[in-house]
């Protein structure tokens, strides 16, 4: 099953397996954390379920791995012709979270695990572009028939 949950502000197709990176929660690790649903679907996107805004009773349910902070991102301010620079830099909380269940009841674990993140680091972002380019193929322009050549008359 897929599910569309929300965490905080952000929203993410999530199913059971899944290791999230999301913004910072209070919950200590390992405690079990529930999150809303806004639409409940089988993996090919048949019988589906939407909710108005969410679904009731229906959960997501996860478990706290760890928390952390991101790679530090750079901030550089400057006007031009005034000798005003000001360069300052931030690293964003994180809670890393792993779903456990969708709906209500747990489900056993699928064997790979995919990683995903709500990261908008430049460095995730480098990330994700790579694994989508590894996973699209170009496709081959179709071949040219040969055309029998003119005999000229002398």
């Amino acid at each position: 099953m897929l599910a569309v949950a929300q965490f905080g502000g952000h929203q993410a197709i999530v199913e059971v397996g899944d290791i999230l990176r999301i913004d910072s929660l209070s919950a200590e690790v390992g405690s079990t954390v529930e999150f809303p649903v806004l639409l409940l679907s089988e993996p090919d996107g048949t019988a589906f379920q939407l909710g108005a805004p969410t679904l009731a009773g229906v959960s997501v349910m996860a478990k706290v791995l760890d928390h952390g902070k991101a790679d530090k991102i750079r901030v550089f301010k400057m006007k031009r012709r005034k000798r005003y620079r000001r360069t300052y830099g931030h690293r964003q909380q994180y809670t890393e979270i792993e779903i456990t269940s969708l709906g209500g009841a747990p489900t056993a674990k699928k064997s790979t695990t995919k990683k995903t993140t709500t990261d908008k680091s430049p460095k995730a972002d480098k990330a994700n572009k790579a694994e989508k380019a590894v996973k699209s193929t170009p496709k081959k322009a179709p071949a040219k028939k040969a055309t029998p050549k003119a005999e000229t008359a002398e």
